[in-house]
């Protein structure tokens, strides 16, 4: 084979795999678009496509997002589905909103190398940036919080530029670490809910810093008033509550209870005649142990190492012990999946954990293997002779900048 014929080799199976690649994210997007991924207790399709396809979770990310926007750019997805656009080209064109002349956006995209595309998308969105009027916003900023009668929290507020920015990075940055996106009985949830999860887990962090004055144990800020009965399933009637709040079911009880201060309180006839001192549920000496044991989330696939919670396998209230044995590690999500969302976990007889779905079916921690012999199809192929190929001009960014704006024309701001 000569060079010639190496090169012309090489670029050919180049855009095989972009067609091919093309096609996996047409299955990523329709697998998120039917939320396959909370079947197995992932905490998002990124989460899901980070531990089956062996991806790193930016990557994961960033290959859901694109996902999703090559079901509205068609154009885009048929000239990479050919094998004529790269991924990366794609990945950059997915970043321009509101598209207005998707044939022109394909023509720049095939005559602008991959670094250039992306000089030019990131010309056009700081130009597309509108500034708001911040002395109104901050006159007008506020924040409003309110029990509802179904026991939920409603927080409504307007913030300024400035601090809503500030606001936004902060949860996004949290939503990314925790990757938390189930709600108390749901595993599959919408983006607001994600949000609603980093807020919370932004106040936690909050809480638990050194400004607070708590550490440990301590962590979740939560006074629950519960009876032992209903703690211990005794009794499904008795007190569960927060103080000076609503009612809370007796599964989200035994979770906070998990790992957390316990105050043992002696009543009749709901007055207090003893009150005991203040444990923790989880001693330091042996949280350190749990902590150097798992070193973060322990149910498969999850890589999680912040906002992590000791669980008790057996629950204390039921007679289970406070020991290695009897404990993991699990991240906010994955706890609420164990007490409210018909997960379980044991230790098996070799010391692993053993997590099975609401089904039974057991999740391993590491995917099946992917063997390509397995398929049962063909992967797509490029157009015949389509090559990933670009001009060399030099780029002049203010005259692409232009046309950018002309493709996806600004929003009128006047």
């Amino acid at each position: 084979m000569t060079i010639e014929e190496l090169g012309e080799r090489i670029a050919a199976m180049a855009a095989d795999i972009e067609a091919a690649m093309c096609r996996w994210l047409e299955l990523v997007a329709e697998f998120d678009r039917r939320e396959g991924w909370g079947l197995e207790g992932c905490s998002s399709c990124a989460a899901w496509v980070s531990w089956r396809c062996a991806v790193g979770p930016q990557a994961a990310r960033e290959h859901v997002r694109v996902a999703r926007r090559l079901r509205e750019l068609p154009l885009v997805r048929d000239a990479f589905s050919r094998g004529e656009l790269s991924y990366s080209k794609v990945r950059a064109i997915t970043r321009v909103e509101d598209v207005a002349h998707e044939q022109e956006l394909v023509e720049l995209a095939r005559n602008a190398t991959a670094a250039q595309l992306d000089r030019i998308v990131r010309s056009y969105r700081s130009v597309a940036r509108v500034e708001s009027d911040a002395e109104r916003a901050l006159d007008e900023r506020f924040l409003a919080m309110e029990w509802e009668d179904d026991g939920a929290l409603r927080v409504r507020g307007r913030l300024p530029a400035e601090q809503g920015a500030l606001l936004m990075r902060a949860v996004e940055i949290v939503a990314e670490q925790l990757r938390a996106d189930a709600a108390a009985d749901q595993v599959p949830t919408p983006a607001g809910a994600r949000r609603a999860d980093a807020l919370a887990a932004i106040a936690d962090q909050a809480l638990a810093g050194p400004g607070a004055g708590r550490t440990g144990g301590d962590r979740v800020q939560l006074v629950v008033h519960v009876d032992a009965d209903t703690l211990s399933d005794a009794d499904d009637h008795g007190r569960c509550e927060l103080e000076h709040g609503p009612a809370l079911t007796r599964a989200t009880a035994r979770r906070l209870a998990c790992d957390s201060a316990i105050v043992q309180i002696t009543e009749r006839d709901s007055q207090p005649l003893a009150v005991g001192r203040k444990t923790r549920s989880i001693p330091p000496a042996l949280r350190r142990a749990l902590r150097t044991r798992d070193q973060g989330c322990r149910f498969p696939g999850c890589t999680n190492h912040r906002y992590i919670d000791a669980h008790h396998i057996r629950h204390w209230a039921d007679g289970g012990t406070t020991d290695l044995d009897n404990l993991v590690h699990l991240c906010g999500h994955h706890h609420r999946l164990l007490h409210e969302g018909g997960y379980t976990v044991r230790c098996g007889p070799d010391g692993a954990f053993e997590f099975r779905t609401p089904a039974g079916r057991m999740l391993h921690e590491q995917p099946r293997a992917r063997r390509r012999d397995r398929c049962d199809h063909a992967l797509p192929r490029a157009r015949a002779g389509a090559r990933l190929q670009t001009l060399h001009d030099r780029l002049d960014l203010d005259l692409a900048t232009s046309a950018m704006i002309s493709i996806a024309p600004l929003a009128d701001t006047g």
